[in-house]
């Protein structure tokens, strides 16, 4: 019997008490830090921290909640900080709940599916106030934040160690796609047809053919899987010039723009406004890796325009100056550059594949260790 389960066997056998959240914590709104000169207590908005200011707004263990925005984003903070009002942070009443508890007890119940806005995601103090949360005994608390700690730490490690894998790769990758004045360069067009996207809003389906939208292309691949939907109509309406085919490159123009991913290995998709499908006539490896390095994204960064919406024009893609290389060279780095790839992101294999486990595990064994028999108490 592990120290968990004999602590619960003497201290709550039959279950334990749930109470409503406004009974344990206390949700208080941010406020404004614009006024706030710099210092070092960090202010939270709902995607993290901001900046640093010389004020809190509270200095004692908090659970951050998000009020709009990203709601998943919950954060644990146990030093002084400041939020503004996209957030809630929590008093907590530490004589019957670790605060630390409270956050994983939090996080565990997806309170972003409490979400009732139509529009930007959001949530009320109405609503949180009547989560319920389980009180096991404070010994209980104290050995299931130890466990879960220890699952944290780790994956913590794997992914700073990751990381730092990441930062090699990018380097020896641009460092491989580094070419003298003895390269000759062609425009993007020359060696591939690019071709852009309508330019209007479909209506969406329940279910039918992938779009892929700016917001699918994440960390050069195409999230077709989440993709919205469009029936066959809208399909054949979005692909009159050109439908998307394995091995095609995808690259975003407005917003996040200049984010590129190769097309999977699946039929019927099409693009979606404010992106552009390159279909290459080079090795498409060796492409997309050159269009992902940081000579590329230079490029990028000197030819958008716009203001706060900025925008890659259809003619700065077309003359991106590609190298132009013999097909056994093109081939060489793009398989080489591809296997540091594929061992810095590819969830399949070494540490990522380690870290995607490790995460499972981790989200299994919480929400195993926060289920609690509940117990009716008498009136």
């Amino acid at each position: 019997m592990s120290k968990l389960e004999q602590l619960i066997a003497e201290l709550c056998p039959e279950g334990v008490e749930y109470l409503s959240l406004c009974n344990v914590a206390k949700i208080s709104n941010g406020r404004d830090h614009k006024s706030l000169p710099e210092g070092d207590i960090p202010v939270y908005g709902s995607g993290g921290i901001m900046r640093y200011a010389n004020q809190c707004i509270y200095d004692k263990p908090s659970v951050l909640i998000p009020r709009k925005g990203s709601l998943n984003n919950v954060f644990f903070v146990n030093q002084p900080f400041w939020t503004v009002d996209t957030i809630f942070y929590t008093k907590i009443d530490e004589k019957n709940i670790i605060p630390k508890f409270f956050y994983y007890y939090i996080v565990a119940q997806h309170i972003e599916d409490l979400n009732q806005a139509g529009g930007v995601p959001s949530l009320t103090k109405a609503v949180l106030d009547k989560v319920l949360i389980p009180l096991p005994p404070l010994p209980v608390q104290e050995e299931i934040v130890r466990i879960l700690d220890n699952f944290t730490e780790l994956t913590a490690e794997l992914t700073a160690e990751l990381t730092a894998r990441q930062k090699q790769y990018e380097y020896y990758r641009d460092s491989l796609l580094s070419f003298g004045d003895e390269v000759e360069f062609a425009s993007l067009s020359s060696v591939s047809d690019v071709i852009d996207s309508l330019h209007q809003t479909p209506t969406y389906s329940e279910s039918g053919f992938s779009m892929i939208r700016v917001t699918d292309i994440k960390g050069g691949y195409v999230d077709i899987d989440n993709t919205l939907k469009i029936d066959r109509q809208t399909y054949d309406i979005f692909t009159k010039n050109y439908a998307p085919k394995k091995g095609d490159i995808v690259m975003s123009r407005v917003g996040s723009y200049g984010n590129v991913g190769i097309v999977p290995n699946k039929d019927c998709t099409c693009m979606g406004q404010n992106t552009v499908v390159i279909s290459p006539k080079i090795d498409a490896v060796f492409l997309y890796q050159y269009l992902s390095s940081i000579h590329v994204q230079n490029y990028i960064e000197k030819n958008v325009s716009g203001g706060s919406q900025k925008t890659l024009s259809l003619k700065s893609i077309k003359a991106i100056p590609i190298p132009i290389l013999d097909d056994k060279t093109q081939v060489c780095i793009g398989d080489i550059i591809n296997k540091f790839d594929i061992l810095c992101n590819d969830i399949t294999v070494g540490l990522p594949a380690e870290i995607n486990a490790r995460q499972k595990q981790y989200e299994y064994y919480r929400d195993k260790l926060l289920t609690f028999p509940k117990v009716e108490l008498e009136v």
